[in-house]
C-alpha cells in the first residue's frame, strides 16, 4: 500500500490499540473501556449496524447521552463507511420526527423514531456478533452535527473532511489536543465542539473522560481523580465552578491541566480573568468558530491580556469585515464579519435542509465585530436573533413555531434575556385569545422541544407581535425588557 494513501479513522484506532491494548480508552459514569476492549466492541456493533441496514455513504443518527456507547456507535459507523450524526437523547417525539426527515439515516440508536426506520435501542446486546476486524473503510464524511437554523427548520452540517486520520488531526496540535494526555468532556455529544474535540482526543490517543452531566464540582474531582490535561467547557461551566466555595475549589488538584479551552458564547471578562488568575493565563484557549469551519480564530490568556476581549488573530481560513453594501472596513470599524476558507483548500462543509448565506465566495454566520490594528478579532453582537443558552445555539423561529401549533396562541414572539449564569435564557411574549396561562404553554411546548430550548419565562401581550408583514422586531422586544430590568434595578 503506497505510503501516500489516507490512514482510515478505524485503522487509526486499531493502531492505537495493538501499541497498548491496556491503556483506558474511554471512562464514562458507569464504566471504563481499555483500547483493544474499544477495538473488539466496535467491531461486534458495526456488524450489528450492518445487519440493520447500514450502508457506506448513509447516515447512522446517535440519539444517545453521554457515555462510552455514544463514542463506540461512531467507531461503528465509520467502521462500515457511514456518517456519525449525533442528536440529543431527550428529544421530544415531534423534534425526533423532523430532525429524521432532514437526515434520511439509515439507523437510529437511542431513540425509537416510531416512523418504521431501523433503530436500535442504548442497551442491545451485540456480544454475539464477531469481533473480527472489518474491511477497511474510510467514511465521506466524519460527522454530521444539527443545527436548529435562522429559520427554525433543522438543518444538517456535514463535515467536507472525510473519515481519514490526515483530515481529522490536521489541526489537533494547533489545539493541542496531543498524544497521550487526559481528555476531560463536560458537554453533552450532541453538539458538534464537544462531540469533535472527544473524538479528536481519542484519535489522538487520549484517555477521554465523559461526564453525563455537567456538576461543577465533579468536574474538580475529576479533573482530580483522573490527571486530567485538557478541558473542555463553554463560560456558564466556567462561571459555575468559578463560584464554588474556596474550600471545594482548593481542595481539587487542577495543577495537571495544560490547556483549558472554552467555546460556544462570549466569556465574561470577570469569568475570564477569574480563570486566568487560578489555573494560568498559558492554559487557557478560546476558540472561534462555526460548525462550518471554513474559517477560526484562537487566542491564549497570555495573549487576551494585552488584547481583552478579543478572540485572536485568524488561525485557518479567511476573515473579513464589511459594510451592509459589503465594503471592507478599517480596523476598529464593526462591521459584519465575513469568512471563507483558504484558497486552493477543500470545501469545509455542505448544509442538508438549509442554503449558506453567501457574497461571492465568502459566507457570513451572522457575527458582528471588528479587527484591531494588530489583526485581533472582537465580536459585539450577532446580526441574527439566535440565543446562546449555556453556550448552546437556540433559535426563536422554532420556538415560536412551536407556541403557535397551540390553539389559543394569536401571536408571539422569543427573545434572548441576560442572565448571570447561562448567559441569556429564553423568554416568550404571546397573544392569545382566551385565558390560556403559562403552565398550559410551557406543557405543550415539552412536548415539541429540547429542555435547553424551553422558556423561562412567560409574558402576556394584550397587542399583536407581528405587523402587517408578518414580521416581528425581537431586538426591539428585547431591549425593551433589558431597559425596563435596568431601570427597575437601578
Amino acid at each position: 500500500m503506497s505510503t501516500d494513501e489516507p490512514t482510515s479513522l478505524p485503522a487509526r484506532l486499531q493502531t492505537l490499540a495493538l501499541e497498548a491494548p491496556d491503556r483506558l480508552a474511554v471512562t464514562d459514569d458507569h464504566e471504563s473501556v481499555t483500547r483493544s476492549e474499544l477495538e473488539r466492541r466496535t467491531n461486534q456493533l458495526a456488524r450489528r449496524f450492518a445487519a440493520l441496514g447500514v450502508t457506506a455513504g448513509s447516515m447512522v443518527s446517535i440519539a444517545l447521552p453521554n457515555g462510552v456507547h455514544h463514542i463506540e456507535s461512531s467507531i461503528a459507523a465509520w467502521k462500515l463507511g457511514a456518517v456519525p450524526q449525533p442528536l440529543s437523547a431527550r428529544l421530544p417525539a415531534d423534534e425526533l420526527s423532523r430532525l429524521l426527515e432532514v437526515a434520511n439515516p439509515s439507523l437510529v440508536v437511542g431513540l425509537e423514531p416510531g416512523d418504521g426506520r431501523a433503530w436500535m435501542s442504548a442497551c442491545a446486546d451485540v456480544s454475539g456478533e464477531s469481533a473480527e476486524p472489518l474491511p477497511d473503510m474510510i467514511s465521506p464524511a466524519w460527522k454530521a452535527p444539527t443545527s436548529g437554523g435562522s429559520t427554525g427548520s433543522p438543518k444538517l452540517i456535514v463535515s467536507g473532511q472525510e473519515a481519514s486520520a490526515e483530515a481529522v488531526l490536521g489541526r489537533a496540535d494547533a489545539l493541542r489536543l496531543r498524544a497521550g494526555g487526559v481528555m476531560l468532556n463536560t458537554a453533552p455529544m450532541f453538539h458538534n465542539a464537544p462531540n469533535m474535540f472527544s473524538l479528536m482526543a481519542l484519535l489522538q490517543g487520549q484517555h477521554v473522560v465523559l461526564m453525563d452531566r455537567f456538576d461543577a464540582e465533579r468536574t474538580l474531582h475529576a479533573i482530580d481523580r483522573f490527571g486530567v490535561t485538557w478541558l473542555y467547557v463553554v463560560p456558564t461551566m466556567m462561571g459555575r465552578m468559578l463560584r464554588l466555595p474556596d474550600e471545594i475549589r482548593s481542595a481539587a488538584d487542577v495543577s495537571t491541566l495544560e490547556t483549558v479551552l472554552h467555546v460556544g458564547a462570549p466569556c465574561p471578562p470577570v469569568v475570564k480573568r477569574g480563570w486566568l488568575d487560578w489555573i494560568g493565563p498559558e492554559k487557557v484557549v478560546e476558540l472561534y468558530s462555526g460548525t462550518e469551519a471554513q474559517a477560526n480564530c484562537m487566542i491564549d490568556g497570555v495573549n487576551w491580556l494585552t488584547h481583552p476581549g478579543s478572540v485572536g488573530p485568524v488561525l485557518s481560513g479567511e476573515m473579513t469585515i464589511r459594510d451592509e453594501e459589503f465594503r471592507e472596513l478599517p480596523s476598529g470599524t464593526v462591521g459584519e464579519v465575513w469568512m471563507r476558507r483558504a484558497p486552493g483548500t477543500p470545501e469545509t462543509y455542505r448544509y442538508v435542509g438549509a442554503k449558506s448565506r453567501t457574497h461571492g465566495d465568502w459566507e457570513s454566520l451572522g457575527d458582528l465585530g471588528y479587527f484591531d490594528d494588530d489583526k485581533f478579532l472582537y465580536l459585539t453582537d450577532r446580526t441574527s436573533d439566535m440565543i446562546l443558552v449555556g453556550g448552546a445555539n437556540v433559535y426563536p423561529a422554532e420556538i415560536e413555531a412551536a407556541l403557535a401549533e397551540h390553539p389559543a396562541v394569536l401571536t408571539c414572539a422569543a427573545i434572548g434575556l441576560p442572565d448571570e449564569d447561562l448567559g441569556n435564557v429564553v423568554h416568550a411574549i404571546v397573544q392569545v385569545a382566551d385565558e390560556t396561562g403559562a403552565d398550559e404553554l410551557l406543557a405543550h411546548l415539552k412536548d415539541r422541544l429540547a429542555p435547553y430550548k424551553l422558556p423561562r419565562s412567560v409574558e402576556f401581550s394584550e397587542t399583536p407581535l407581528r405587523d402587517d408583514a408578518g414580521k416581528v422586531r425581537r431586538g426591539a422586544l428585547r431591549d425593551a425588557r433589558v431597559q425596563k430590568r435596568n431601570s427597575l434595578d437601578g
